[in-house]
């Protein structure tokens, strides 16, 4: 028996864009569908030219197609989008340019901006394993890398491609299920970026607004080191974020995290809780803890500012080499001790920062 094409057009409604989440039917994406028999061809129309998940919509659309009765052959081309019906597509996922911030009063995802009051502590590291885990705990998962200078979030989730450009809509790029955007997808791996002020307002302005989040449980963001321009921009942008402050348990480290917490309490964003990290480390071969940065400043900090110690994450060598591999350790090697205190540090920040509700932190202070 053969197959009819509003049967093919009923399969390819199943279908998914990869990156914009939405069917490739109701995207526009499908053109002309010419049954003969058992033979089917299918016309696909790329948003853009050169899209680097070209193969994965190839894939699908085969698979959808040959599950039917009575195809005997598919053959799928691949075109590209005109400008007016790339303009169509951007407007009704994205709206028009120039949108204002999707995460404010009334959204839906939790925005949580992880901050430190110095570099080095492990931010972006602690980062990429709370998203990871949150997105394992099946909630949908986006992460803004906003430390601009000292990107390397790409690096730590295994991104080897650049985010995809839909005229002006940046569509961000998909690793271990988490939604990712960073100045490290505009740049090569090795160029520094030398910007004042209102460039960087400008490029965390695009990021915050004309990036295809999708309206995700959570928006993890990666805040720069200190109290600069950055984290005011980012408080502008995204006025219902609360904050995580990341520490290590030296006092001097403490005090300087102090000055992230502080800096919330002037724009107005709860702190949601503290993370100590490198708290111990504990040797392999005699199972002897050492307290390498002693001085309790975690729990000091929380205790100061009258927040929850999320966790106290232990000094591994795992961490570090999982970071580099492009996997997060709470994925990599998800029975290690770090793992396990990350993960929990999750469990509560997720009890801290309901999806749907506000914001459970409290004022910094």
């Amino acid at each position: 028996m053969s197959v009819t094409r509003e049967q093919v057009m009923a399969a390819l409604e199943a279908v998914e864009d990869p990156e914009l989440r939405r069917g490739i039917v109701a995207l526009g994406m499908v053109g002309e569908v010419a049954v003969d028999g058992g033979r089917v061809a299918v016309a696909v129309k790329l948003t853009v030219a050169g899209c680097p998940l070209k193969a994965e919509i190839q894939r699908r659309v085969t698979a959808a197609v040959e599950a039917l009765s009575g195809v005997e052959t598919i053959h799928v081309t691949l075109g590209t989008m005109t400008d007016e019906e790339r303009l169509g597509l951007r407007t009704s996922v994205g709206g028009g340019p120039g949108r204002p911030s999707p995460f404010t009063e009334g959204s839906r995802t939790r925005v949580i901006g992880v901050a430190s009051g110095k570099g080095g502590v492990g931010k972006s590291s602690i980062t990429a394993n709370l998203a990871m885990a949150l997105a394992g705990r099946g909630h949908s998962v986006a992460l803004l890398d906003a430390d601009v200078y000292g990107y390397s979030i790409p690096r730590m989730m295994g991104v080897q491609r650049p985010a995809v450009m839909m005229d002006d809509l940046i569509i961000p790029v998909e690793s271990h299920g988490v939604r990712i955007m960073s100045i490290g997808f505009l740049t090569e791996e090795d160029s520094p970026v030398i910007w004042r002020g209102p460039m960087l307002h400008k490029a965390l302005t695009s990021f915050v607004t004309d990036t295809f989040w999708d309206d995700p449980d959570y928006l993890l963001v990666d805040l720069p080191p200190g109290t600069g321009d950055v984290s005011l921009s980012i408080a502008q942008l995204l006025p219902t974020a609360t904050l995580v402050i990341v520490t290590t348990p030296q006092m001097a480290a403490q005090r300087v995290a102090r000055r992230a917490a502080a800096m919330a309490q002037r724009v107005d964003l709860p702190v949601a809780g503290v993370i100590e990290n490198m708290s111990w480390f504990v040797a392999p071969d005699t199972g002897t803890r050492y307290e390498v940065f002693s001085g309790g400043g975690g729990p000091s900090l929380a205790a100061e500012l009258g927040v929850p110690l999320l966790g106290q994450i232990p000094l591994e060598s795992a961490v570090a080499i999982a970071g580099d591999e492009g996997l997060p350790v709470v994925t990599a090697r998800p029975d290690s001790p770090a793992a396990q205190a990350l993960a929990r540090a999750a469990t509560l920040l997720e009890r801290a920062v309901p999806v749907g509700a506000a914001p459970q932190g409290v004022p910094a202070g």
